[in-house]
């Protein structure tokens, strides 16, 4: 398996550029999926964030009906192990109980992903059912930071961070409940978009109704390949509960253009929970950046009750996995979840949302909705509110108590422990509006810290369109052009191993 370019080439290009170089025939998919593949043969022992290798598509990827001319026209792609289905493969959701677990048909956002020329040639970790903050039970995996192995990649998105910050492939999915695509973003020096609800379908099993605060997308290296990405696989499946989002013009082209002079609302202090005084000083320093390149900017906090509004979601969060462990359960024929195959507080949250009433589910959808108002009148003022992706600095791994193998006994004191470090993400998820991590910071280890930003729903433009605009005036060096300790640009390419 020869390489077919050099790995400093191979770190260089983006999707868009790559399948750019298939289409005039300079390389093809069958090439750079190989080049791929190599990659996550010398990093992935390392990483931990590739789960399988799907070695049939990479041989030949038109076989699971990759559409060769579709704007990504092959570019190899990872799924996350949770969310959109492939048929005939397997989904784990990083949990020992859903081992051998086969899908039966390609989800709708499959198809659309398999039309825009993706190449799915594998899938990347994630936490248990996607419900904590890292991906690290050793009885499954351990998957690690590539900017420093000692620290987690956080989650659920976990070996999709790793994989886009390692340079193995240039974009992968990515799905957000609570900030799953962001969080790890903001720690792993991605682009990571959480749309509005109603871009992408959850079809067929589910819909923006059913899950309420699940979300898909990608992780990126540039905004132009999450532009695409979005301006390619939107839209709704036959049957959805709810009107989709379309765009008058395409987001690849809106983002050639400056946004006009924007309303930028900053803050950091949501309720009890606050950033770092060094996240506070990036925060600042992203503040003045925004200003000089013309924007109002403005310190101001939204009329929210930030700790009702997050035990709403915590009352979400039990609902919604609670019965997706007791789906999974009745299909194996089991009346609980069994201690050896699922994480304790995964089954905490079992034993305490199973039992919850339709009463229990109407006050939360009223305080979901009571916060939907209170930002939708927010952003009548304001086009855009910053935050640090997350409060408190990327945790080392094993630490416990953001894990769902946390011995913590009370549910309800983990899921604020999780509030706490990820307080600026949750709301996106609660309105159904976008929210973007860039990464423009540094925490004060060297590490990457993403700068978030949020836009009223169905504005996802606005959020592309500023993130181009820094990009611009970047030069396109996110980190400060730093690349990872574990990266591609570091494989011996004689003996195929990082160095």
């Amino acid at each position: 398996m020869n390489l077919v370019m050099s790995w400093n080439d191979w770190a260089d290009l983006d999707g868009t550029a790559l399948a750019s170089l298939v289409k005039k025939g300079e390389i093809t998919s069958r090439e750079i999926a190989e080049q791929a593949v190599r990659g996550i043969v010398a990093l992935n022992p390392e990483l931990s964030a590739v789960v399988e290798v799907f070695d049939n598509v990479v041989d030949d990827p038109l076989k699971d009906g990759m559409n060769p001319n579709g704007v990504f026209a092959g570019v190899p792609f990872l799924m996350k192990d949770l969310g959109p289905t492939l048929k005939g493969r397997l989904q784990e959701m990083g949990s020992l109980l859903m081992k051998g677990n086969q899908a039966e048909t390609d989800s709708f956002l499959t198809k659309q992903m398999r039309q825009a020329g993706l190449n799915i040639i594998g899938r990347t970790t994630t936490p248990e059912f996607g419900l904590c903050s890292s991906a690290e039970n050793p009885d499954v995996y351990i998957t690690r930071n590539p900017w420093n192995l000692n620290y987690t990649t956080c989650g659920s998105s976990a070996g999709t961070a790793a994989s886009v910050a390692a340079g193995i492939v240039p974009i992968a999915h990515a799905t957000d409940g609570g900030g799953s695509i962001r969080i790890p973003a903001g720690v792993n020096g991605n682009i990571g978009l959480k749309p509005s609800r109603g871009v992408f379908s959850l079809a067929p099993k589910g819909s923006d109704l059913m899950t309420v605060v699940s979300f898909q997308g990608c992780h990126s290296r540039t905004i132009r390949d999450t532009a695409a990405f979005i301006d390619n696989c939107r839209g709704g499946a036959p049957g959805e509960f709810m009107p989709y989002w379309s765009s008058p013009e395409p987001y690849t082209e809106l983002i050639k253009k400056d946004p006009r002079k924007l309303r930028i609302a900053v803050s950091h202090e949501w309720g009890d929970y606050c950033a770092t005084p060094h996240t506070v000083t990036e925060l600042e320093r992203a503040a003045e950046f925004l200003e000089e390149l013309g924007h109002h900017v403005e310190w101001v906090l939204p009329d929210v009750d930030f700790y009702a509004t997050y035990e709403a979601q915590t009352a979400a969060y039990m609902m919604n996995f609670a019965q997706t462990i007791s789906e999974q359960l009745e299909k194996k024929g089991l009346e609980e979840p069994p201690a050896d195959l699922v994480e304790p507080i995964c089954i905490k949250v079992w034993e305490e949302g199973r039992t919850a009433s339709y009463a229990d589910r109407a006050k939360m959808q009223t305080l979901f909705n009571e916060t939907s108002r209170r930002m939708g009148a927010f952003f009548e003022n304001w086009d855009i509110i910053l935050t640090p992706t997350m409060a408190k600095p990327t945790p080392l791994l094993g630490t416990k108590e953001y894990l769902t193998t946390s011995d913590n006994p009370s549910v309800y004191d983990w899921f604020e422990n999780l509030w706490s470090i990820f307080a600026y993400t949750p709301i996106a998820n609660i309105c159904g509006i976008p929210g973007v991590s860039l990464p423009m910071s540094e925490m004060e280890n060297g590490m990457p810290l993403g700068m978030h930003a949020l836009a009223r729903q169905g504005n996802d433009g606005l959020l592309l369109q500023l993130g181009a605009q820094i990009e611009r005036a970047l030069d396109g060096n996110w980190n400060h052009g730093r690349k990872p300790d574990v990266h591609v640009t570091k494989i011996n390419s004689a003996h195929g191993q990082w160095i």
